[in-house]
């Protein structure tokens, strides 16, 4: 299988899969393919499986395409503005914010990865996230521009809460609480930061999707009591 990642602002991926390959992403993310694919929808693991991605913030079933003939391309594209990165898993495992799932090859397995009280409550990713295992190859749709860090061990890095896209499952993320008075109040990054600490790789993303969706709200229309 070959990939091409492309788009700026509104990325895309397209694959290139050999015949009998296959790959799989949540159901309606297709964008375009040729026509010599077969396409099959199910829950991918059972039931208990589909909600669990449900809650880590994919759909309840999955479709899984197949290519038929050499040289069959589908193009999947990114549904918000932000960066398309390809990770091989098998050596490596991950930890992903919800949603941030676009396809994957059939090896991959995807699942809830649950987080510790106060880093669910105050960390900014929410208790669920997504833990991406198995082996093959992982496509991320992640928000605005996309920067990797490598920790060493006992390496820590403070992020602010909503800019951890994904990270090895290697790596801690704990909240920690800002310190000092007038920094709470009046510094505009909250209570919490985000703690992550090595040994591993981190993907830091520019854009809050919460604070995003924020600064838009102020701008839609309000209907009037």
């Amino acid at each position: 299988m070959q990939y091409e990642i492309f788009g700026a602002n509104l990325p895309a991926v397209t694959l290139r899969l050999d015949a009998g390959e296959s790959i799989y992403t949540q159901a309606g993310g297709m964008t375009w393919m040729t026509d010599g694919f077969t396409m099959e929808t199910n829950m991918r693991g059972g039931l208990l499986k589909g909600l669990g991605r449900m809650l880590s913030g994919d759909s309840l079933f999955m479709a899984t395409y197949s290519a038929m003939r050499q040289g069959e391309e589908i193009t999947l594209a990114s549904t918000f503005p932000g960066t398309i990165i390809a990770l091989p898993v098998g050596q490596a495992s991950y930890v992903a914010q919800k949603s941030a799932f676009l396809c994957a090859t059939p090896g991959v397995q995807l699942s809830i990865a649950f987080q510790r009280a106060k880093s669910g409550l105050f960390s900014g990713e929410g208790f669920i996230l997504q833990r991406i295992s198995g082996d093959g190859l992982v496509f991320l749709e992640l928000d605005g521009t996309v920067v990797e860090k490598t920790l060493a061990r006992g390496e820590r890095i403070k992020v602010d809460s909503g800019n951890v896209a994904a990270y090895e499952d290697t790596v801690n993320m704990t909240a920690q609480t800002v310190k000092g008075f007038k920094n709470i109040l009046f510094g505009g990054e909250g209570l919490f930061l985000t703690v992550l600490e090595g040994p591993g790789r981190v993907w830091l993303q520019t854009v809050n999707m919460q604070g995003f969706a924020g600064r838009i709200a102020g701008y839609l229309p309000r209907r009037d009591d």
